[in-house]
């Protein structure tokens, strides 16, 4: 249960979520009961727990078994390890008076493959199953951007259409992050279907106070090591073993990096990128694009926001990830800072594990002002 250890699973002593992210709500008359569908390490669940702490999280469902190990550390024995299709024939799907969630957008984002016969299109189907079933007083879905030039997204609309569906008033909008006080760009579609018997609140307006930046986010990490290993701990989650427990300062690791790689980490200058490099330290591949990848092995700015985090923060090639004036890529507890976790969240898995659950995250600040914004109606 929420705020309970019933888990399966093993926690080091000196390892205990704090109640900031383990909240119930408030009292059980005031309690807004949530379903987080595609849950992931629970950011968009955290961002609306401390939106509001009305809301609850009674179920969670995600495929990923580390991110339901994470899932189920921070928010209790409420995670559904396994896929949504198979939740919706194995369980009864509960009453919720909201249901969040963010089907898996690598088919429709503008950096993958962008296949429109990739299977994930589709997911945001159970999605509306588990509205249908549920029929929440609201509803929250976040993609990326290019979703709304897809056709499956005129077919979730559609959905809404007829029948009992359109008993839902549904609006969508792109929203930034760092609009709303994550230290991130961070563009998302972000569509809010509300009971037609309930005022639609519309979305959240950005703030008006300056932008939070890398060196907010940052501030007061140690001085980096060079470790490039998470500690050796274990933890049990569904009868599987799992990297893990692990707090946000143990996870300030990084690559093993070749003479080629510190070689270009000198040459770029701060706000720099692979442009700055010279011919002989630079790639064939940029060398034969000049025009392309301008944020490739760019170096962050501590008086800007941070890039959008990806699963791959950790490999400078990928993109603008380079720490603002040491000579390597940001480490996983700097990634997870830039998308708002605390530094107490608990996290399971190993490297690629933990980085794929960071970089997957809705930035906690922005579920935190949709989570706020949508407690006022409900």
């Amino acid at each position: 249960m929420l705020g309970g250890r019933t888990y399966d699973a093993t926690v080091p002593s000196d390892a205990a979520p704090s109640d900031q992210h383990r909240r119930t709500a408030s009292g059980a008359e005031d309690r807004l009961s949530v379903i987080d569908l595609f849950a992931g390490a629970g950011g968009l669940s955290l961002g609306f727990h401390q939106g509001s702490n009305r809301f609850a999280t009674t179920r969670a469902v995600e495929i990923d078994l580390a991110a339901s190990a994470t899932y189920a550390q921070n928010f209790g024995d409420v995670v559904y390890a396994g896929d949504i299709a198979a939740w919706l024939e194995d369980e009864r799907t509960p009453s919720a008076d909201v249901v969040l969630g963010g089907p898996p957008c690598q088919g429709f984002s503008l950096i993958g493959k962008r296949d429109p016969l990739d299977l994930r299109n589709t997911l945001w189907r159970p999605y509306v199953e588990v509205v249908r079933r549920a029929m929440p007083r609201a509803f929250v879905m976040e993609n990326v951007p290019a979703l709304l030039r897809s056709g499956e997204y005129a077919a979730f609309v559609d959905t809404f259409a007829s029948g009992e569906l359109a008993d839902y008033e549904i609006r969508v909008e792109i929203l930034n992050a760092a609009d709303f006080g994550a230290p991130q760009t961070r563009k998302r579609v972000i569509v809010i279907g509300v009971r037609r018997d309930i005022e639609h609140p519309g979305h959240p307006t950005a703030s008006d106070a300056p932008r939070a930046t890398v060196r907010d986010a940052l501030a007061g990490i140690r001085g980096f090591a060079g470790s490039i290993s998470l500690p050796p701990r274990k933890v049990q989650f569904r009868g599987m073993w799992l990297p893990g427990v692990f707090k946000g300062p143990e996870l300030h690791i990084t690559r093993n990096w070749s003479p080629l790689y510190e070689q270009r980490f000198r040459a770029i200058p701060y706000g720099g990128s692979r442009h700055d490099l010279p011919d002989e330290l630079s790639a064939d591949c940029w060398r034969n694009n000049p025009h392309s990848a301008s944020d490739v092995m760019g170096r962050l700015e501590w008086e800007k926001p941070s890039v959008t985090i990806r699963t791959e923060f950790f490999k400078p090639e990928k993109g603008r990830f380079i720490h603002p004036t040491q000579h390597r890529a940001i480490t996983h507890w700097e990634a997870a800072r830039l998308q708002g976790f605390p530094d107490d969240y608990l996290w399971v898995g190993d490297r690629a594990q933990i980085a794929r659950q960071i970089g997957n995250a809705v930035p906690v600040q922005l579920g935190e002002a949709i989570g706020r914004h949508l407690a006022q109606v409900l």
